[in-house]
């Protein structure tokens, strides 16, 4: 009869099935990138047990730029009492003669945080590992929060990672360094720390080599 509407087709099923996937894939894509540059943004000077450097690439025992960028923002949270000790994280690669917290505890007390307000935790080659480490460390001693400094577009990723760790943490990144000088920059990390984060919550493995040799 004239008028009679056509049955959808199974290839016309299909096409609204792959179509609605994709606005789901795009709606977790965009909802993640914008809770990245909204952590991003904040700088939680809560007082809590420890401060938490994520650590950096280190040569030789100087910290690289992006590192000493965290390290001088750790620097000013303690002597604004947010914490009584800063943790430094990070471990090595083979060839170096300092880990990345040892580069980092020693950078602290060149700059006036006592040695004895430092805890160097070397372990771990990526963002997981790492604060696996630090988690085991910090708790052993019976503290429980902390204030994560790194770079504002991994601090969401952090976060996520510590409070899967048992560790109840906030935010405090650093809004200076290579990272965050130039808007380029700035949306490729947004990118790279989005991928990354998507790739932990569905594997809970780290994705810090794998997203480092993706964007070169």
């Amino acid at each position: 009869m004239a008028g009679m509407r056509t049955p959808p087709t199974w290839a016309n099923w299909l096409r609204r099935i792959a179509f609605g996937a994709v606005l789901v894939v795009l709606a977790v894509v965009g909802g993640t990138a914008f809770r990245v540059w909204q952590v991003a943004r904040e700088n939680d000077r809560t007082p809590a047990d420890v401060i938490v450097v994520l650590g950096a690439a280190q040569y030789n025992g100087k910290p690289s730029g992006i590192f000493t960028a965290r390290l001088e923002k750790a620097r000013q949270l303690y002597d604004a009492g947010v914490a009584k000790t800063v943790v430094t994280a990070g471990g090595k690669k083979a060839a170096d003669n300092f880990t990345e917290a040892a580069a980092g505890a020693r950078w602290l007390t060149q700059h006036g945080v006592p040695a004895s307000a430092t805890l160097a935790v070397g372990e771990g080659s990526d963002t997981l590992r790492s604060l696996r480490a630090v988690a085991d460390q910090v708790q052993a001693r019976g503290w429980h929060t902390a204030v994560l400094v790194s770079d504002p577009w991994h601090s969401y990723r952090a976060r996520t990672m510590a409070a899967d760790l048992g560790l109840d943490a906030w935010t405090a990144p650093t809004h200076s360094g290579p990272i965050v000088q130039e808007r380029v920059t700035q949306v490729r990390y947004i990118f790279r720390e989005t991928g990354a984060l998507l790739f932990y919550e569905l594997t809970k493995s780290p994705a810090d080599e794998l997203f480092d040799t993706f964007m070169g």
